[in-house]
């Protein structure tokens, strides 16, 4: 048996870091945009219509209020974000995977951060005692302003991956195994 055979080419990470990479990415960056977009509505909805905050819930918690209050919902989404950058991480090479890289490591923070938020909800004992369920950081900064600054940090260094991704230089472009490089014009 070769190591071929052993371990082929052709699974689901392979696929998505090869042929498959560029619909991923899409449908991922789609995933995310959304998401963001859930928080930039809530914002307005704090910052610019005034709405107290157990109102802005942004576009979705708005008919469906418990998206907003269930911490199973918002650890899924920090979940499938670090599910999303270590399944893809494969298909950056160079420049593109340093950024790629720090977008996975503050991620894996948020993802603690929500984790331990998940954690009170379950055992029902909140952090230090407090009244509602709080992340490390929320210690230091509220909640809104504190998800629109993570989902910012690990957002910006992932465009700036997807970028680098799109325009490799010719080391890159030669280790890359998806079609996402724009075609070289000469």
């Amino acid at each position: 048996m070769t190591s071929a055979s052993v371990n082929p080419p052709y699974g689901l990470v392979a696929n998505l870091n090869g042929e498959r990479h560029k619909p991923a990415l899409g449908f991922f960056a789609f995933i995310v945009i959304a998401h963001w977009a859930e928080h930039i509505a809530q914002a307005y909805q704090v910052y610019v219509l005034n709405w107290p905050l157990p109102e802005a819930r942004g576009v979705l918690g708005v008919p469906f209020p418990w998206l907003v209050t269930s911490e199973w919902m918002h650890y899924g989404y920090a979940l499938l974000m670090l599910v999303g950058l270590v399944l893809l991480r494969r298909g950056f090479t160079g420049r593109a995977r340093t950024w790629w890289n720090i977008s996975l490591g503050i991620q894996v923070w948020h993802h603690f951060e929500h984790f331990l938020l998940l954690m009170q909800v379950i055992i029902g004992a909140n952090l230090l005692g407090g009244p509602t369920p709080r992340s490390i950081i929320q210690l230091l900064v509220p909640r809104l302003e504190l998800h629109l600054f993570y989902n910012a940090i690990v957002f910006v260094p992932m465009v700036v991956a997807m970028l680098l991704h799109r325009k490799p230089d010719s080391q890159e472009r030669a280790t890359m195994a998806c079609t996402c490089a724009h075609e070289r014009v000469s």
